[in-house]
């Protein structure tokens, strides 16, 4: 949101810059036909601008403010983590001590759903079978069931996407957060648009998923242990609903039916064999294997 205000401060200045310096050459032009030109016209001429600038600066300072500040190395992570740990226990010894709890080394995977409204974090330990770790209750996500495909178009993705160390923003406005990699090369193929779709904290959302505050703390946590000890990338596989055969036929008179049985594979192969099929685009459809 902020982002876009920060457009709108700058797209307007810029508008009423152009409009005063037109004014001013007219000023002129009459003043050297000599046309009177009362003093008090010149002076709002002057006040405009400067007010046009202080507008343009404030647009800059809005922009810049919403863009991640994106941390890429090992060390960092660590010690935002070691930091937030002072004031916010991201991982305490409850949730080390459980069976279900991922260790450094394990393999993390995140699946989304959005008629259910749940992220869940799966992981694998060395060769053994992917197994549930948790799952969280998102708190919103924007725009209904069906892909993303425009900038500004208020919706929350679906589809196959990864995070990676160099999409981690510990310093968002939105209390944590990640970026998922939206457009994929599914979206670029079909020329959709868009940026900066996370997950993230603060319950607000304008096409991300919005977790609260100590669900987005548990996440990131998972996500940066996982990253900062081999895993190079986390897959985040976002569905409409959960794929079974009672939701695809409940839902097969929709416009996206056949977007979502390009995601149903990937959803089944995991569902039968707890593993993460083979995704990749070929002429503008995902190929699951």
């Amino acid at each position: 949101m902020s982002r876009l205000i920060g457009n709108l401060f700058c797209l307007s200045s810029l508008i009423f810059l152009i409009a005063a310096f037109i004014g001013l050459l007219v000023a002129n032009l009459f003043r050297k036909k000599k046309v009177g030109i009362k003093s008090r016209y010149k002076k709002f001429f002057i006040y405009n601008i400067i007010c046009c600038l202080l507008s343009l600066i404030v647009g800059i300072c809005f922009v810049l403010k919403n863009q991640p500040a994106y941390f890429d190395t090992k060390y960092t992570n660590n010690d935002i983590l070691n930091n937030l740990g002072n004031t916010h226990p991201v991982i305490n010894q409850t949730q080390v001590a459980s069976t279900n709890f991922p260790v450094p080394g394990d393999q993390i995977y995140l699946r989304l759903f959005k008629q259910e409204s749940i992220l869940e974090i799966w992981y694998k330990h060395k060769n053994q079978q992917y197994r549930l770790s948790k799952t969280w209750k998102i708190c919103t996500f924007s725009g209904g069931l069906g892909p993303k495909k425009a900038e500004g178009d208020g919706k929350s993705p679906e589809g196959f996407y990864v995070t990676q160390r160099n999409l981690l923003n510990p310093n968002s406005n939105y209390h944590l957060a990640f970026n998922i990699g939206y457009p994929n090369a599914y979206d670029r193929s079909k020329g959709y648009t868009g940026s900066y779709i996370m997950i993230h904290g603060k319950c607000v959302s304008i096409g991300c998923y919005a977790m609260t505050d100590k669900g987005i703390e548990e996440i990131y946590a998972l996500v940066s242990q996982a990253l900062s000890s081999g895993q190079t990338q986390v897959p985040i596989h976002i569905f409409p609903f959960k794929m079974h055969t009672a939701n695809m036929k409940k839902y097969q008179g929709s416009a996206h039916y056949a977007f979502w049985q390009e995601l149903k594979p990937a959803y089944d192969i995991f569902q039968s064999q707890r593993r993460i099929p083979d995704i990749n685009v070929h002429n503008q459809h995902y190929i699951v294997r």
